[in-house]
């Protein structure tokens, strides 16, 4: 996991989507323990009820159950959970906005798919950004 902060969301929900990716990104796989929530809050120094209340999130979206005595595990079917709700989120949230993008720029489905840059015609002349400054500490991404 990350060990940066960001100001955006509380900590407990940095934690959930920490774990979250790290069940996407296949870190965590069904059946896996979650780090315990002591070894979590000392790890990161945060409070051991910041990651609890994370991790309980996680529970009432029955990605992970509890056992007694044992801890916390990734329950069986979590990814693809996930995966469905991530994909409805994505095309919901954010492929509005890139549609958008690449209708504004008058991309074409084989340079998407080829991941080709083409060249700038003759008559377009190189255009300022209307976006914004990223802030201190984010990054462009192609």
């Amino acid at each position: 996991m990350d060990r940066e902060w960001n100001d955006d969301q509380p900590i407990y929900r940095q934690i959930r989507d920490r774990v979250v990716a790290m069940i996407l990104d296949g870190v965590l796989k069904e059946g896996n323990p979650l780090p315990s929530v002591r070894n979590v809050a000392t790890e990161y120094r945060v409070n051991p009820l910041t990651v609890l209340k994370g991790y309980q999130q996680l529970v009432d979206e029955e990605l992970v159950e509890s056992r007694r005595g044992l801890g916390m595990f990734v329950k069986d079917g979590a990814r693809n959970l996930l995966l469905r709700g991530e994909r409805q989120k994505f095309l919901g949230e954010e492929w509005p906005r890139i549609h958008a993008t690449i209708q504004r720029l008058g991309l074409k489905a084989e340079e998407l798919l080829n991941g080709a840059t083409s060249r700038p015609s003759a008559d377009a002349a190189p255009s300022k950004s209307t976006e914004p400054n990223p802030t201190q500490g984010e990054t462009l991404k192609p």
